[in-house]
């Protein structure tokens, strides 16, 4: 069973960078696609970043394209969240979340929905405030 854990959220003033980190274990690595998603209070959970660890293949949601950056590292199985210049409007519980990569899956047609994936952490809060 697939098993993810994130790190790395804090508290930050607005225009300040986190990089948040996520390690996943249980199966194959290279055949696993990974994704981040936000849950920002009051709010529903919406898909950050989603990546194919597999075909390297990284889909990003609109309010983070150009700020974010999700990356791999397969020596360490372990996926990355780079964010820049947050604000504000960023602060929520960040989740990491995986599943099984299968060739024209249904993940590649919906690469930020909670649906796709079944495999989930716990969440490391953000705060972003002045």
């Amino acid at each position: 069973q697939i098993q993810v854990v994130e790190s790395g959220g804090g508290s930050v003033q607005p225009g300040a960078s986190l990089r948040l980190s996520c390690e996943a274990s249980g199966y194959p690595f290279s055949n696993m696609f990974v994704g981040w998603f936000r849950e920002a209070p009051g709010k529903v959970r919406e898909g950050v970043a989603g990546r194919s660890i597999k075909t390297g293949e990284t889909y990003y949601g609109k309010s983070v394209k150009g700020r974010f950056t999700m990356s791999g590292d397969s020596a360490k199985n372990t996926v990355y969240l780079e964010m820049n210049s947050l604000q504000p409007e960023y602060t929520g519980v960040y989740y990491c979340a995986a599943g099984a990569y299968m060739t024209g899956g249904s993940w590649q047609r919906r690469p930020l929905s909670t649906l796709e994936y079944s495999y989930w952490g716990r969440g490391t809060q953000v705060r972003v405030s002045s």
